[in-house]
This record gives structure tokens, C-alpha cells and sequence, in this order.
């Protein structure tokens, strides 16, 4: 009986389950459907309300920005760390310290800076008497300072005029006022026009000839004076004035001559009252390297016969003072121009040259002419490095200065040993333009100067005496004194000679 009732006992717990798993299921599909109902309302993102919220966001943080009060940082001289929303002062210094990621700022103009501050303080930069500002404030008060610079740029350019215009006269008035005093006011080429007919009157003696052509130097020496003299034919009447049979004339003549080829500095040569008027430092020394020289004017004295009266009263005998000047306007014509250095070689010039030094008593201008000599050769060497600088294979100038074989014309004339004999001089300063000639020459003269013996002892003696005056600039801590340039010459020239 036990075995028949058990199948009666099994089926209500079967129903029982079956209703639990529908009940299961129908709240499972029920949650499904609400879900999937409702999901365009729970989507994760919706580009069109993402977008305002993203701008009302931002416009916010602008606003908060704005109204964000900037504290600010006095800066010492010191590197410190600057703070988020911290302003500098202008003309601080600002870095980026790559080590900590911080920014540092620190004074850099020193007390410019602390006056900068000061004012700051005190309002007078901006207008404002706190120590904190906004970010509008500094746009409001950089427009105010913008304003009023250029508001009292105007007004004191205004008052800079006007005070400018009490100190000065019109040239009109002023014009009126020397004609009423029977004052004539003239130009530069009023006043070259008027010594050259001074000069050129017959009727004008010796002496306000001479006046005329040391009053005339004072104005030539101006690179456009100059040129205004070759305008009016002045020049040609000075070149003429070479021909003249008074040493004086001929003096003064190529005084003006060589003011008028170059220009020193472009000022006035220096005169030594001492040694009367005229008698010029640049005069006795000629023109170095640095000077400007004025080729126009070069250039019309070479068609003018220039060369040829000068190269004249150099050979033959005239007082040292003339031939003073003449060599300076010599160099005056010969540096920087080297049409007329060929022409000078064609009419033989270096053979008037030695003459001049081989006379007694002329020492003084054999320093200056191998200083001339130093300055034709290295000039050549310049324009020739120049051009391969440039890589210019065929510049006109360059061409010209191939054209001038001066290193040839020198061993052939004898200047090797012309130019060795002179250190036999006692002045340093000749000696040390010896040195720097015979160094110019010594791939040229390298086989005489081996033979010559009289070299080989002047050298060695000159090598004792500077090495003594050397030591004794290095006891008074000077490191590169002048007697250790002129000892360092001498070594360089023994050098090559072994």
C-alpha cells in the first residue's frame, strides 16, 4: 500500500516548483521591458545637452576667473617659487626650474626693478593702491598706460621743439643780421673757390699763397670737399703748383694733395704747433691702413699727371721738409688704388725710392717708406684672401692687384738688403716696422737673408736685448707687453731662417 501512495505524494511539491520558475520568468521579462523602455533616458551620453553643460561649465570657470583676486609676489633678488595665481611685477625674471616643474622669479635689473616696485606701490604704474588687483584691473590700467605715454610722448616732443626753436635762429635772420654787419656767410665751396683764386692771382705774394694752400687743407680734408674741388678745377691748379720753383709752394701743394687723397678719421690732421704750420703728424707719418681714402679723387690726380711730378721732386734735391710732404701724398695716391701702384712700378718708382733712403740723413723717411712697402704688399695678400673668401675668381679689383708685381720689383732692386740694413736703427717704434717688413718678405728674400751674416748678428743681438725689457714687463704683470710683441717678431724671423 505504501508502494501505490507515494506518486499521489510527489505531484502537488511538482506544481509548487513550476509556479515558482514562471514567477520567475514573468518578473524577469517584466524587468527587461522597463529597461529597454526607458533606455534613451538613461543613455550615458547625449551630444547636445553634453555640449551646453561643457559650456556652461566653462563660461562659469571664466567668470570665477575673473572675479579671482591675483595676489602679488614681490620678487628679491633670489630665485623663489612662484605660486599658482600669483603676479609678478614687469621686468621680473621668470624661469621654469626643470628639476621641480615650479616656476621661479627673481629681480633682474636690480634698483630699476625695486623703483619699479616702489612706484607700483605708490600707484603710479597702476591705478590702484592695494597690493592684490584683478585681471580686469590690468587690462584697464596697461590700456591707461598705453594712453598717457603716448599722450605725453606728444606733449614732450611738442616742448622739446619749442625749446629747441628759443636756442636757434633761422638761417634766414641770421642771414639778414651778417649782411646788415657787412658779414658775408660762405659755404665750403664759396671758401675753395676763393683760395684757389687767391692762390692762382699773380699778384698775390709768396706768403698769401702759402696762406691759401695750408687754409685750403683744412677743408679738403673732407671726403666731399674734396670731391667739390675737383668740381671747379681746383685740383688740377694744385697738381700744376708741383711744377713751381719755390720749395714752399711744392710743400704745401702735396700737403693739400694728401689731405685730399685720404681723410683720417675724418677729422682734421693733427698739428704740432712746435713744428710750424702744416707740418702734421699724419703729414710726417703718411696715411696708414685705417685711413679713408677718396678713390674719385685718386683717380682724376693719376689723369692729371700727379704721380709723375711727385715721383720727380722725390729724385731730385730738394729740402727734407718738401720731400716729407710729397711722400705723403705719394702714399696718400698708391694705398688702395691699384691702378696707380702699376703705374708707380711702370715709371720706376721703387728705384726713386731706394735713392731717397740710400741719401744721408734721410732716415726718418726710409722708416716710412718700408712701412709704405709693408702696406702695398699686405694689402695685395688682403684682396686675394678676400676674394677666395668670397670665392670670387675674377673680381676687377682683384685683377688689378695681380697686375701689380711689386715681390718681383723688390728682390730685383736690392730691397732685401736695403730693408735688413735697417734695423740697425735705435727707435723701437722703426724697428718694430723693420720687423714687420722683413717679415713680409721673408718668403721672397728667405735665400739672401740666410747668407747674410750682418743679419744673422743683428738678429741674435736684438733677441738678447728684448728678452731682457720682456722680463722685466712680465715683473710689472704685464702679459703682452709691447717688447714681447717686438721679441716674438724676432723669433718668428729666426725660425724661418733656419
Amino acid at each position: 500500500m505504501s508502494l501505490t501512495m507515494a506518486p499521489q505524494g510527489l505531484l502537488p511539491s511538482r506544481m509548487a516548483l513550476r509556479g515558482m520558475l514562471l514567477g520567475l520568468l514573468m518578473v524577469s521579462c517584466f524587468t527587461f521591458c522597463r529597461s529597454h523602455q526607458n533606455s534613451k533616458e538613461f543613455a550615458l551620453t547625449n551630444p547636445e545637452k553634453s555640449t551646453t553643460k561643457e559650456t556652461e561649465r566653462k563660461t562659469k570657470a571664466k567668470e570665477e576667473l575673473d572675479t579671482e583676486v591675483l595676489e602679488v609676489f614681490h620678487p628679491t633678488h633670489e630665485w623663489q617659487a612662484l605660486q599658482p595665481g600669483q603676479a609678478v611685477p614687469a621686468g621680473s625674471h621668470v624661469r621654469l626650474n626643470l628639476q621641480t616643474g615650479a616656476r621661479e622669479v627673481k629681480l633682474q635689473y636690480g634698483d630699476k626693478i625695486q623703483n619699479n616696485l616702489k612706484e607700483s606701490k605708490k600707484g603710479k604704474r597702476l591705478d590702484i593702491n592695494t597690493n592684490a588687483y584683478t585681471s580686469q584691473d590690468l587690462k584697464s590700467a596697461l590700456a591707461k598706460l598705453k594712453k598717457g605715454a603716448e599722450m605725453e610722448s606728444s606733449e614732450e616732443d611738442k616742448a622739446r621743439q619749442a625749446e629747441v626753436k628759443q636756442l636757434f635762429r633761422p638761417i634766414e635772420e641770421l642771414k639778414k643780421d651778417f649782411a646788415e654787419l657787412n658779414v658775408v656767410i660762405e659755404t665750403d665751396m664759396q671758401i675753395m673757390v676763393r683760395l684757389i683764386n687767391k692762390f692762382n692771382s699773380s699778384s698775390s705774394s709768396l706768403e698769401e699763397k702759402i696762406a691759401a694752400l695750408f687754409d685750403l687743407e683744412y677743408h679738403v680734408h673732407q671726403m666731399d670737399n674734396a670731391q667739390d674741388l675737383l668740381s671747379f678745377g681746383g685740383l688740377q691748379v694744385v697738381i700744376n703748383a708741383l711744377n713751381s720753383t719755390e720749395p714752399l709752394v711744392k710743400e704745401y701743394a702735396a700737403f693739400v694733395l694728401g689731405a685730399a687723397f685720404s681723410r683720417k678719421n675724418g677729422s682734421r690732421h693733427v698739428t704740432d704747433p712746435a713744428s710750424g704750420p702744416g707740418d702734421s703728424a699724419i703729414a710726417e707719418a703718411g696715411p696708414g691702413p685705417s685711413a679713408d681714402h677718396n678713390p674719385k679723387v685718386q683717380v682724376e690726380a693719376i689723369e692729371g699727371g700727379a704721380l709723375q711730378k711727385l715721383l720727380v721732386i722725390l729724385a731730385t734735391k730738394q729740402p727734407l721738409a718738401t720731400k716729407k710732404k710729397v711722400l705723403f701724398a705719394l702714399c696718400s695716391l698708391l694705398r688702395h688704388f691699384p691702378y696707380a701702384q702699376q703705374q708707380f712700378l711702370k715709371l720706376g718708382g721703387l728705384q726713386v725710392l731706394r735713392s731717397l733712403v740710400q741719401e744721408k740723413g734721410t732716415e726718418v723717411l726710409a722708416v716710412r717708406v718700408v712701412t709704405l712697402l709693408y702696406d702695398l704688399i699686405t694689402e695685395k695678400m688682403f684682396a686675394e684672401e678676400e676674394a677666395e673668401l668670397t670665392r670670387e675668381t675674377s673680381p676687377e679689383k682683384l685683377q688689378q692687384y695681380r697686375q701689380v708685381h711689386l715681390l718681383p720689383g723688390l728682390r730685383e732692386q736690392g730691397w732685401c738688403a736695403i730693408t735688413a740694413s735697417l734695423l740697425a736703427l735705435p727707435e723701437h717704434d722703426a724697428r718694430e716696422k723693420v720687423l714687420q717688413t722683413l717679415g713680409t718678405l721673408l718668403a721672397t728674400c728667405q735665400d739672401h737673408y740666410r747668407q747674410d751674416a750682418q743679419l744673422s748678428r743683428t738678429l741674435a743681438s736684438l733677441q738678447a736685448e728684448y728678452q731682457a725689457l720682456a722680463a722685466l714687463e712680465l715683473q710689472d704683470g704685464e702679459e703682452e707687453g709691447y717688447f714681447q710683441e717686438l721679441l716674438g717678431s724676432i723669433n718668428s724671423l729666426l725660425q724661418g731662417l733656419r
